[in-house]
């Protein structure tokens, strides 16, 4: 049996803007806005466009009617341990059918450095000598050895439904209760970070921002495999970045500057 660390709260998600996994949905929320960033699809891979020095976090959806553990990795970095990323390593666990929103760098069993949107220098995993892989969010599901089966879980979607809140799961009040001082801190934070705002041209990572209440526990969880059953994935980077490689559709496209233009040197101006 391994300690990992746990936390889980139920929602009822649309999954329109979600990279879509057999267990696991991964989606990029805009803290500012709390909209989930559209995600554009090209040869197979996911990509969302950031704006920078903007909060943001990512929301883990369990497809499923079991335990899974979700082992998160943002710029190639584990996002509770800090550790150069791999499957093997620690992560959170997911109630059957529910969620969590993973707002930053675990830094405690309380607290997180904000994820934001920021240039590639200042980005975490550059500042830590990991730069090669700074632009992609993944996630790798596990499944669990002797998977805890959810009681009717029709009845939390019919409760949420009727308006009446969803059972409480574990430390899902607790993270209901710092969603405000989160949001104020997400505003806060930006100031600051304004002057480190990157050139549209410059490519995006994930800086290391303001810490906040974001508290969770442990829990026992044991792997069915020690391989992932499944690994999702998605790309990032600045609108102008996506849109210079025709990735967003319809959005214009940045030519690349050439050496010969033209035949004849013209008068300035004309």
């Amino acid at each position: 049996m391994r300690i990992l660390l746990a936390a889980a709260l139920a929602a009822a998600l649309g999954a329109d803007a979600a990279q879509a996994g057999t267990y696991v949905d991964l989606e990029i929320v805009a803290r500012a806005t709390g909209a989930t960033l559209p995600q554009y699809r090209q040869r197979g891979r996911s990509y969302v466009a950031g704006n920078a020095s903007e909060a943001y976090s990512v929301r883990l959806v369990n497809r499923s009617g079991e335990r899974v553990l979700a082992v998160l990795s943002v710029d190639g970095v584990n996002v509770v341990s800090g550790e150069t990323a791999h499957p093997a390593q620690t992560g959170y666990v997911l109630e059957p059918w529910g969620s969590y929103e993973i707002r930053g760098w675990r830094k405690s069993m309380t607290d997180v450095a904000q994820f934001y949107f920021t240039n590639l220098a200042d980005s975490y995993a550059a500042r830590t000598g990991r730069p090669d892989h700074v632009g992609v969010i993944g996630v790798a599901a596990f499944r669990e050895a002797r998977p805890v089966a959810l009681a009717q879980p029709e009845t939390m979607e019919s409760r949420r439904r009727d308006g009446a809140p969803a059972p409480a799961a574990p430390s899902a009040e607790a993270e209901a209760d710092s969603g405000a001082r989160a949001a104020s801190g997400a505003a806060d934070a930006a100031a600051p970070r304004a002057q480190m705002q990157p050139r549209k041209e410059e490519r995006l990572g994930t800086g290391h921002g303001a810490r906040e209440y974001a508290p969770t526990r442990y829990a026992q969880f044991q792997r069915a495999s020690d391989r992932p059953d499944e690994v999702v994935s998605v790309y990032y980077d600045s609108y102008a970045r996506l849109a210079a490689r025709g990735i967003i559709p319809g959005a214009p496209r940045y030519a690349e500057p050439q050496p010969f233009p033209g035949r004849f040197v013209p008068d300035p101006g004309s």
